[in-house]
């Protein structure tokens, strides 16, 4: 029988075994959001966004990257990424340089305040991240699940549209 089929009331729908594991996954990871955001906001003074930022920044080390890039890994307009950057500049954690290939456009990268901010924020960040999310798991799933994850993020990625 078709799955679709077996859905005929609001009560099925709601029921349903593959809605309700989605709809744990979606709740999880907004709980995990905000318990590991705010921590990092309170211990840190930076959003989980800027935090990602930054992550990304370091990554990629010398020279920088464009906006265009920064945007397309937080899935973040150019135009949203920019007013960010904005931000992380006037606080000092970002700087845009000149690229070195194309003399009209600029690079992001890392200053020393913002080196030493990821640094920070990512030692808080690993801490409530075995609390919050390795702990509860049992030790013999820590493993495959986090290689799960991978797999559906990127499967996710790789759907998303490529920003021009």
């Amino acid at each position: 029988m078709d799955e679709e089929a077996e859905i005929r009331t609001a009560k099925e729908a709601a029921d349903h075994e593959l809605i309700l594991a989605f709809g744990r996954l979606q709740g999880a990871a907004n709980r995990l959001e905000y318990i590991l955001g705010r921590a990092l906001e309170v211990e840190c003074g930076i959003s989980h966004l800027v935090f990602e930022v930054l992550l990304i920044l370091g990554r990629a080390s010398e020279p920088g990257l464009s906006m265009r890039a920064v945007a397309q890994e937080q899935v973040l307009t150019t135009g949203g990424a920019t007013r960010l950057v904005d931000r992380m500049e006037t606080a000092g954690l970002v700087t845009r340089v000149e690229s070195p290939g194309d003399r009209r456009g600029k690079l992001v990268r890392l200053t020393p305040l913002g080196e030493e901010t990821a640094v920070r924020a990512a030692r808080v960040h690993l801490e409530n991240i075995k609390r919050y999310f390795v702990e509860p798991l049992p030790a013999a799933h820590r493993e495959r699940f986090a290689e799960d994850l991978r797999v559906l993020s990127h499967t996710a990625r790789d759907v998303l549209p490529r920003l021009p």
